[in-house]
């Protein structure tokens, strides 16, 4: 399998942009966090990170092709991941069915960073340390905050066995605690 350092060096080497770059690392964080969770082994916990970091490897590559968003990822990682993880990844970009628990995190984990950082954007310190799960609770609510951010997907964490209080609590705490690798 591939390393964290590899997989990172692929991702800055293939998104330009640093914002991608970093909601690649915190959706990385966030299924670390979730892994470590549901109480799985070291090695899952790192195919679970990855594909977090790579799971948007290709997006630069298919902006102007949308739909082919999450192929391309899987075929430049064919032997580069296991099955599993390559499914998730083309999963999340809804070319394969949400089969595994890793299919669910990934697809809830995605949206989740977005709207964790506008909460923190918001606020007049622009800092995460400020954020508190109280208020991603409240914010959920308000369909016109982080409209990107699609709650249906977000609640995905039904799935996964978690309460919304308690995957908000992971997803954000877990980025609280890198804030530094995604930008704050």
């Amino acid at each position: 399998m591939i390393s964290r350092d590899e997989a990172y060096g692929m991702v800055k080497e293939r998104i330009p942009q640093q914002n991608l770059v970093y909601h690649c690392v915190a959706t990385e964080i966030i299924m670390e966090a979730l892994a470590q969770r549901m109480g799985l082994s070291a090695d899952d916990v790192q195919r679970w990170a990855l594909a977090g970091l790579l799971h948007d490897l290709d997006y630069a590559q298919t902006a102007d092709d949308p739909a082919s968003h999450g192929k391309v990822s899987a075929e430049l990682l064919e032997g580069v991941l296991d099955d599993e993880t390559i499914h998730a990844i083309l999963a999340h970009a809804r070319h394969a069915e949400r089969e595994t628990t890793m299919d669910h995190a990934l697809w809830c984990a995605d949206p989740t960073t977005g709207f964790i950082v506008a909460a923190a954007l918001v606020r007049p310190e622009k800092d995460l340390s400020g954020v508190a799960v109280k208020s991603l609770k409240k914010r959920w609510k308000e369909g016109a905050f982080a409209k990107g951010a699609n709650r249906e997907q977000m609640a995905g964490h039904e799935q996964l066995g978690l309460e919304r209080e308690e995957f908000l609590a992971i997803s954000l705490e877990a980025m609280q605690k890198r804030a530094g690798e995604i930008g704050f």
